[in-house]
């Protein structure tokens, strides 16, 4: 492919560099070329001997910032109100993105860093408020093996009416939120499941808080030394001095040329997987045998946001028996769990058809019907088109939808008066 017509043969002013990329406007960068480029394909060999002709310590001056971020929301200079907002501790505004014009790496990076400070406080926000207990897995995990954890409340294993389970989506969030963009843009009510835990602890249920997304640690990958080829080459001396000088020379161009166009190289990780819980659906299985399994509570429901519907449903066809005999109602928000492409069989798909109800994105009403192509489940309007805000907003129909299936429960156990039993009666009297 030819170089752009506009760089061939022309005349570059001094102190000025244009650059195009894929999927960036041209632009002008600081730094020196020479007055003429060659009229000529464009190669690797040529593109690094333009390199060869950038003051690369003069674009350093224009890295991005250090990517250094506070690790407390004081540090930030952000709380959060008594609204549950996020706002700046000095102005009183909203989280801004763009803290840094024209530096979305940055901004990005600050934003996560930010998330991973929110993870935490919404962990302690479900010990101190809440009341939760935290569990680390595997149970029987050695001291120096990866590990993950969940929360639950005091009886949530001894309670013996009512067990309430809650599961996440993908993506960064962790145990507690349904949503980090919520807690930061929105508020803790929308964005995280204490209004679900403090509801459900009130009305006496037990409580589960499953962490699905915590499948793994992250550990720096060790630096692999690798030895020179030319050591052991036949190569007279004198040629083989001039190669390694030419090597040498070549990487310290692509060294800085690196460095410029990704100044602050993070380390390189390697994750190192939790035994058991090494994906959404693992964990799920996994929180399931040692614990929802073991609990006293005649009646298990279940609240599953978008991939959390996904983990559930592989949980049925995993132990379809148990979770049929333990399971009284299942709230999905939005769930992206699809039954045929899973292969659940035809009883499963009865199951949920009686036992489920899928809250999803439309904007009509809440509690709506809303058709599906699927006949996995019946589905209803959340009263939102926003796929996050799905679980907050159908919060009220859900804990109604438990307390109906919990009293149909009852009244399908309780024996029916029939006029054959009323004749049996008459007749041993």
């Amino acid at each position: 492919r030819k170089c752009n017509s506009n760089l061939v043969g022309a005349r570059i002013p001094r102190g000025k560099v244009i650059t195009t990329a894929r999927g960036s406007s041209t632009g002008e960068l600081e730094g020196h070329a020479s007055s003429r480029l060659p009229p000529q394909p464009c190669s690797w060999g040529q593109s690094s001997d333009l390199l060869s002709r950038i003051d690369l310590d003069e674009l350093m001056k224009k890295d991005e910032p250090p990517l250094d971020f506070p690790d407390t929301l004081e540090g930030f200079e952000y709380a959060f109100n008594e609204k549950g907002q996020l706002r700046h501790i000095k102005t009183g505004e909203p989280f801004v993105f763009n803290y840094r014009e024209d530096l979305h790496r940055w901004n990005q990076k600050r934003y996560e860093a930010l998330g991973e400070i929110i993870t935490k406080y919404v962990y302690e926000l479900l010990e101190k408020d809440c009341n939760l207990k935290k569990i680390s897995i595997p149970v029987d995990a050695t001291e120096s093996e990866p590990k993950s954890f969940i929360f639950m409340s005091e009886d949530a294993l001894t309670n013996p009416q009512k067990l309430m389970v809650l599961i996440h989506g993908s993506g960064v969030v962790r145990a507690g939120q349904w949503a980090r963009r919520l807690i930061i843009n929105e508020d803790l009510d929308s964005g995280t499941q204490i209004p679900f835990i403090k509801r459900a602890v009130a009305e006496g249920y037990g409580v589960i808080v499953l962490n699905p997304n915590e499948n793994y640690i992250e550990v720096e990958k060790p630096k692999i030394h690798v030895q020179s080829s030319s050591d052991s080459s036949d190569e007279p001396a004198e040629k083989r001095e001039r190669k390694d000088k030419v090597s040498k020379e070549t990487k310290k161009r692509r060294d800085f040329y690196e460095k410029y166009r990704n100044p602050q190289r993070e380390k390189e990780m390697m994750q190192l997987y939790i035994r058991e819980n090494g994906s959404p659906e693992e964990h799920a299985i996994y929180v399931w045998d040692h614990f929802i399994a073991q609990a006293a509570a005649e009646n298990v429901f279940f609240v599953a946001h978008s991939y959390g519907g996904l983990a559930f449903v592989e949980l049925m066809i995993q132990r379809e028996a148990d979770v049929k005999n333990k399971v009284t109602a299942v709230a999905l928000t939005d769930s992206v769990h699809n039954v045929w492409h899973q292969e659940a069989g035809k009883t499963i798909r009865e199951w949920m058809r009686e036992n489920c109800c899928n809250w999803v994105s439309s904007s009509e009403p809440l509690d709506t019907s809303v058709e599906s192509m699927l006949p996995d489940c019946p589905r209803v309007s959340a009263g939102t088109d926003r796929h996050e805000l799905t679980s907050w907003k159908s919060f009220p129909s859900i804990f109604k939808f438990f307390t109906e299936a919990s009293e149909a429960k009852i009244s399908s156990l309780k024996p029916a008066v029939t006029r054959r039993s009323h004749r049996i009666k008459h007749e041993e009297l």
